[in-house]
């Protein structure tokens, strides 16, 4: 009885990515650090209002600071405004719902 070895060869190697891709890449990474800049930028333009402003829109000073301090240089510190805003609404919610 004979026998033979057939071995399956597979390229697992990565393909490289194509110019259009890595074109594609170079613009998304700078989009996304052009969003973060502009988002920056925007929560600099928040210091100038009142306190009562911020209450409006469920924020205060000390969560632009802690917003700041919370993020490194290439994060995005609205995402934690928005969960700031968020969990002070739901707050706000429950103690309506108490009296």
């Amino acid at each position: 009885m004979r026998t033979t070895d057939r071995i399956l060869e597979l390229d697992c190697s990565h393909a490289s990515a194509t110019y259009t891709q890595r074109l594609f890449n170079g613009f998304a990474t700078l989009a996304s650090v052009l969003r973060v800049f502009r988002n920056r930028m925007e929560i600099n333009r928040l210091h100038e209002l009142d306190d009562y402003q911020l209450r409006d829109i469920g924020l205060s000073k000390t969560d632009l600071t802690s917003a700041f301090l919370a993020s490194t240089f290439f994060e995005d510190p609205s995402d934690h405004l928005t969960r700031s805003a968020r969990n002070r609404g739901r707050n706000s919610i429950f103690r309506s719902n108490e009296e």
